[in-house]
């Protein structure tokens, strides 16, 4: 443990350049740059609006809101994790160059797009005020379901970006199941009725779900939900833990698949 430590101490400034050139790789010969990363979300929230809200006749005033801050927590979960998958093999030349430890290389990925999903928070925040939607002291427990995001989306990428190495097809197949994520995570409909339903235990068990309602709780004014916390932690721990196992016992035979 205090080997680790050290070792990421002694590498934090690469950390924080491979941070800056993922950030600047991801908007470069763009147009709009990192005004996208505003104009996105509000441009999908819009849209899903309109299809499940006016086309359905969902007539709930805050029914923006509630689109919004879901589509922002599973975007950044998504483009995380898929950044985290081809971390490795994205990064095969510098790899087999020099020693630079390769969990970095996923860590600042699941970094840069933290940064730009926060950025984009400002879009929800406009949002609120334009719904006029009141502040309340759960406000303050925000950073609890951001801070699980994170410590999620690291422990699965680094089991994806350890199995992406050795199963090329991960990546095709991680779309799929993302896929099914985004609908299980409740972001465009209410789940009442389907937690009530016999197949209520598919958004139950969604780690992701549990995490999105746990920050519409806190925005709205809501106490937390104590099962979903539970999970919420226990799900985060458990992945970093699996996920940096599984990375330090296969990163050695990395180079023999890259």
């Amino acid at each position: 443990m205090i080997y680790s430590v050290k070792n990421f101490i002694d590498h934090k400034f690469l950390l924080r350049e491979l941070v800056l050139k993922g950030i600047k790789l991801k908007y470069r010969r763009s147009y709009l740059g990192i005004l996208w990363s505003l104009l996105e979300p509000i441009l999908m929230t819009i849209v899903l609006t309109i299809i499940f809200g006016t086309l359905f006749g969902n007539n709930n005033k805050q029914y923006p809101f509630y689109i919004l801050s879901g589509r922002l927590l599973f975007s950044y979960f998504s483009s995380a994790t898929n950044m985290g998958l081809r971390s490795i093999r994205a990064n095969a030349s510098m790899i087999k160059k020099v020693y630079v430890p390769k969990y970095l290389y996923v860590l600042s990925n699941v970094i840069y797009t933290y940064m730009i999903f926060i950025i984009s928070m400002v879009v929800l925040l406009g949002l609120a005020a334009i719904l006029r939607i009141p502040p309340t002291w759960y406000l303050l427990l925000v950073w609890v379901p951001l801070v699980l995001l994170f410590l999620t989306a690291f422990g699965v990428s680094m089991i994806l970006a350890t199995v992406g190495v050795f199963f090329r097809d991960m990546e095709y197949l991680w779309g799929i199941i993302m896929t099914l994520i985004m609908y299980a995570s409740a972001i465009f409909y209410y789940p009442e009725k389907i937690l009530a339903s016999k197949h209520g235990w598919i958004l139950k068990y969604n780690p992701l779900y549990q995490i999105i309602d746990l920050f519409r709780d806190c925005l709205l004014g809501r106490p937390m939900d104590s099962f979903a916390l539970i999970y919420s932690v226990s799900f985060a721990i458990g992945s970093i833990v699996i996920g940096c196992l599984l990375f330090v016992k296969k990163q050695d035979k990395f180079i023999l698949y890259i």
